[in-house]
C-alpha cells in the first residue's frame, strides 16, 4: 500500500528535523509481514524448543525490546537496522503478551482480541488529541514516536490475539486464515486506491491485519502436518525469514530507497 498520506504540521513538542521512520513502500510491507511471522515463530522457538517457557521469555526478550529502543529514540534519524530490530522484536514481546494473558492467566482469545482493540483505540484517541495528526509522516518527536511505538506493540498483541482466535479456537486453520486475512488487507488497499478510503485509517488497518497474516503464514510453515501445517519448524522458519529481512535491511541501508523526505518545519 504504497501511498501519499498527510504532511502535518510540526507543532509538537521537542520538534526534529528528519521523520523517524521509514517511507511506506513495497519494501515496508514485505518485512513488516516477515517481521509478524518471526514474532510467531521466534517467540514458538524460545518458549517451546528451548524451554525457556512464556515467563522467563518474555522478560529476556522485554528487556531486549527496551534496549533496542533506547537506541531508536536516541538516534536522529531513521536508521534501518536499528528500527527494524525493534520491529522484529516488538512482534516477538507482542506475540508473548497475548500468549501470556492466554496460556498463564486463562484469559479468553475473544477478550484479549477485544481489551487490545480498545487499548489501541485508547492509544489513537491520546495521540490524536495531543498531536492532531496519527500520520507516520510526523514520526519526529519524542512524543509521537513514543506514541508510535505505543501502537505498534498494541497492533502486535492485537494481531496475535485475533488470528489466534480465527486460527485455533474458531478452527479455521493456518492456511485458511492466510487467506481470509490476506483477503481482508486487499479488501483495504482497494478501497484506499478506488473508494477513497483515508490513507492513515487504510495504513492502521493494514498494519493490524498483517500481524494475523504474517503469523498464520509463519505457523503452516513450522507447525507439525497433524496441526495442520508443512513441518518446517521454527528453527528454519525462524531462520529463513531471519535471513531475508537482514537482506532487505542490508539492501535499504546501502540505497536508503525508504528513507523519508526532509519535512519543512510548517508545512501543512
Amino acid at each position: 500500500m504504497t501511498t501519499s498520506y498527510e504532511r502535518p504540521r510540526h507543532h509538537a513538542v521537542g520538534h526534529r528535523t528528519l521523520n523517524k521512520v521509514p517511507e511506506v513502500t513495497l519494501y515496508f510491507w514485505t518485512i513488516k509481514i516477515l517481521c509478524t511471522t518471526v514474532g510467531e515463530t521466534a517467540a514458538d522457538f524460545l518458549n517451546e524448543n528451548l524451554g525457556l517457557g512464556l515467563t522467563y521469555t518474555s522478560a529476556v526478550m522485554a528487556a531486549l525490546l527496551v534496549l533496542a529502543l533506547v537506541v531508536q529514540f536516541s538516534a536522529k534519524r531513521y536508521v534501518p537496522g536499528v528500527y527494524w530490530l525493534a520491529v522484529v522484536l516488538i512482534s516477538v514481546v507482542g506475540t508473548l503478551v497475548s500468549d501470556n494473558l492466554t496460556d498463564n492467566l486463562g484469559v479468553a482469545l475473544e477478550a484479549t482480541t477485544l481489551v487490545f482493540g480498545v487499548l489501541l483505540a485508547a492509544t489513537f484517541v491520546a495521540w490524536y488529541a495531543c498531536e492532531r495528526t496519527l500520520s507516520i509522516h510526523a514520526i519526529s518527536t519524542f512524543r509521537r514516536e513514543a506514541f508510535y511505538w505505543l501502537a505498534v506493540l498494541f497492533t502486535f498483541a492485537l494481531g496475535t490475539a485475533a488470528g489466534d482466535l480465527v486460527a485455533e479456537r474458531l478452527d479455521v486453520g493456518y492456511a485458511v486464515s492466510a487467506i481470509l486475512f490476506g483477503g481482508l488487507i486487499a479488501i483495504v488497499t482497494a478501497t484506499h486506491l478506488w473508494l477513497r478510503l483515508g490513507a492513515v485509517p487504510a495504513f492502521w488497518i493494514a498494519y493490524v491485519l498483517t500481524r494475523p497474516f504474517g503469523a498464520s503464514i509463519g505457523d503452516y510453515l513450522s507447525q507439525s502436518q497433524d496441526d495442520g501445517g508443512l513441518g518446517l519448524g521454527t528453527v528454519t522458519t525462524s531462520g529463513l525469514f531471519l535471513a531475508t529481512i537482514l537482506c532487505l535491511v542490508v539492501y535499504l541501508s546501502i540505497t536508503r530507497k525508504d528513507e523519508s523526505v526532509r519535512q519543512p518545519a510548517g508545512r501543512s
